[in-house]
């Protein structure tokens, strides 16, 4: 059985053009990309609804990223040369998920 995937792009437009017309241009760039990651939803959340640490620490439990968007935040810890707990901080997440993904794809 395939696994459907939500369409963020229409999804995100019409939050936009409905309700935040004004921030369309500050979206446009992630919206005009061929395939939206998860990484990119996470943007466009702080776009468009701004942040707010209550709201945070909810959403924080429902977070799911694809095999794509975890490999980019792997290379990108390994890129700057940093440890489970900066890469945790700086995404969100907790270093034990980093370590876990770390052993998962061999990083």
């Amino acid at each position: 059985m395939e696994r459907s995937i939500p369409n963020y792009k229409k999804i995100y437009e019409d939050i936009i053009n409905r309700k935040y017309p004004d921030k369309y241009e500050a979206c446009s760039y992630l919206l005009n990309k061929s395939e939206i990651t998860a990484i990119d939803v996470l943007k466009l959340n702080e776009i468009i609804f701004g942040t707010n640490t209550e709201t945070e620490i909810n959403n924080r439990r429902h977070k799911n990223y694809d095999q794509n968007s975890i490999i980019k935040i792997l290379e990108y810890q390994k890129k700057n040369k940093l440890s489970n707990v900066q890469v945790s901080k700086d995404f969100s997440l907790s270093r034990n998920t980093v370590s876990r993904w770390r052993k998962t794809f061999s990083y």
